[in-house]
């Protein structure tokens, strides 16, 4: 109908006619191939929830902010699904299931329990994981180098870093010769952290007053341990448990004058005295291009576990004055935020 109306038209509207018809087609053809385009699906999984600030919902917004800058579009090419296990660590198997039964494309697994969970229940579906430790030490992979099986991801290369922080809370605190170190001893990830912070301890020698909690209920009894044989400073492996605590330790420190470092720069934001680790900025980003690579085809295991380059040194000077401490003047030079 169309061409039999423009082929008995004048020359002018002839015209006029067939742009307007090709313009037509050609607005169309975009609107066609975004309905054709494949959907991928990602799920995230966590010990917690994804509230906004949180680490695990930071990861996820930021992870998507990222995918969207490389042309992702949620609703249209891209699918979410979060799963969060509110502290309830046993219910990480079922929730792994729920996101294989939604035809996820790939997990990003927030910390050791997350990724240990979709490692063994996630089938052939392929994983990132972040904030799980060591993943060669734990057996998530075969090596930093060659995963091997279904899953990638990010590192925290604490090893590394253990001597970095310690020797960074011994130049605030010059008198420091014990360090107490409370970390969750029911997760393996956070255990070899506390390992390797120990071993780093002992080079320094430094001496270590080991803290290991498992519930809620513990905190107390670490407390009462260090009442009876005070430590010069702390250090606090960060996990679910002790993130969740963090309020009680910072008020413990606070209450006993107990100089302490922590691994997050949000933890020196919210009240802790001093933090050193990688630049979440950097870890979203990385995660997010390992993500991308295994949409666009790359298998996991030939996906090398990526260290972090960026690091932020955080001190909390309202923090350091309740303390009644005084940060030198070389240690604050060299930090990337002070808190005032």
């Amino acid at each position: 109908m169309v061409q039999e109306h423009i082929a008995s038209s004048s020359p002018a509207i002839k015209r006029r006619a067939v742009i307007a018809f090709l313009g037509a087609a050609a607005a169309a053809r975009p609107l066609a191939a975004l309905a054709q385009a494949k959907q991928y699906r990602i799920g995230f999984l966590s010990p917690t929830d994804f509230a906004p600030g949180s680490v695990p919902g930071r990861l996820a917004d930021g992870v998507l902010a990222q995918l969207g800058a490389s042309g992702y579009v949620l609703g249209t090419n891209l699918a979410v699904e979060k799963r969060g296990a509110e502290t309830h660590l046993d219910r990480l198997p079922d929730l792994v299931q729920e996101l294989v039964a939604a035809k996820i494309s790939v997990i990003v697994a927030a910390s050791y329990p997350a990724a240990a969970a979709a490692k063994q229940g996630a089938g052939s579906t392929p994983i990132v994981i972040s904030g799980a430790g060591d993943p060669e030490k734990t057996g998530l992979v075969a090596t930093l180098a060659r995963p091997g099986g279904n899953l990638t991801g990010f590192s925290d290369v604490a090893t590394e870093l253990a001597p970095k922080r310690l020797g960074l809370l011994k130049e605030a605190v010059p008198g420091l010769r014990r360090v107490a170190m409370l970390w969750n001893a029911n997760d393996p990830g956070m255990t070899t952290r506390y390992e390797s912070t120990a071993a780093a301890a002992k080079v320094l020698g430094l001496a270590v007053q080991p803290l290991g909690v498992r519930e809620p209920d513990d905190f107390g009894e670490a407390f009462a341990a260090m009442e009876r044989d005070t430590p010069d400073g702390l250090f606090m492996v960060a996990d679910v448990l002790t993130t969740l605590n963090r309020k009680r330790v910072y008020d413990f420190a606070a209450e006993h004058r107990i100089p302490a470092i922590y691994e997050r720069d949000t933890f020196a934001r919210d009240g802790g005295l001093m933090s050193y680790g990688p630049d979440p900025t950097e870890t979203i980003e990385r995660v997010a291009g390992l993500v991308d690579r295994i949409l666009k085809g790359a298998s996991p295991a030939d996906l090398p576990v990526e260290r972090p380059t960026r690091f932020r040194f955080v001190i909390n000077l309202k923090t350091a004055k309740a303390l009644g401490l005084t940060i030198p003047a070389g240690v604050l030079a060299t930090a990337d935020e002070v808190i005032e």
